[in-house]
C-alpha cells in the first residue's frame, strides 16, 4: 500500500467554499466508483482556511497514468471536474491545468 499527498487551493471565498465542503458530503457515486475502480483504497480531503490537502491510499495496480486516462474517457469524471473548477485555483507553482500538486514527503516518524 502506497500513500500519496496532495495540495490544491480554493478560491478564496467563504461561500464558495462552503459549496465546495457541500458538494463533498454528497460525492456523486460515479466519482467514487471510478475513484475505487483506479485502485485508491482510501481518499481524504482536509481544509485550513482556502488551502486542501489531499491524503491517498493505493493498491499495487494503481498508477497516475492510468487513472488520468480513466478520467479522459469518464464523462461524470469529466462533469465533476469542471464543476469542481469553480471552487479551485491552481498553485501559483502549478503548470497549465494542473490541478492537485503531489507534495514532497519530507519526514517520517516510523
Amino acid at each position: 500500500m502506497k500513500k500519496h499527498c496532495f495540495t490544491l487551493d480554493l478560491i478564496n471565498d467563504s461561500a464558495l467554499i462552503k459549496d465546495y465542503k457541500e458538494h463533498h458530503k454528497k460525492v456523486w457515486p460515479q466519482i467514487e466508483s471510478s475513484i475505487k475502480s483506479a485502485g485508491i483504497t482510501s481518499l481524504e480531503i482536509y481544509l485550513v482556511e482556502n488551502r486542501l490537502f489531499m491524503i491517498m491510499e493505493v493498491n499495487d495496480n494503481f498508477s497516475f497514468e492510468k487513472k488520468k486516462q480513466m478520467d479522459l474517457e469518464n464523462p461524470k469524471v469529466q462533469e465533476w471536474e469542471q464543476l469542481m473548477w469553480t471552487y479551485q485555483q491552481a498553485m501559483p507553482s502549478a503548470k497549465k491545468g494542473e490541478k492537485w500538486m503531489l507534495l514532497e514527503k519530507i519526514y517520517d516518524l516510523a
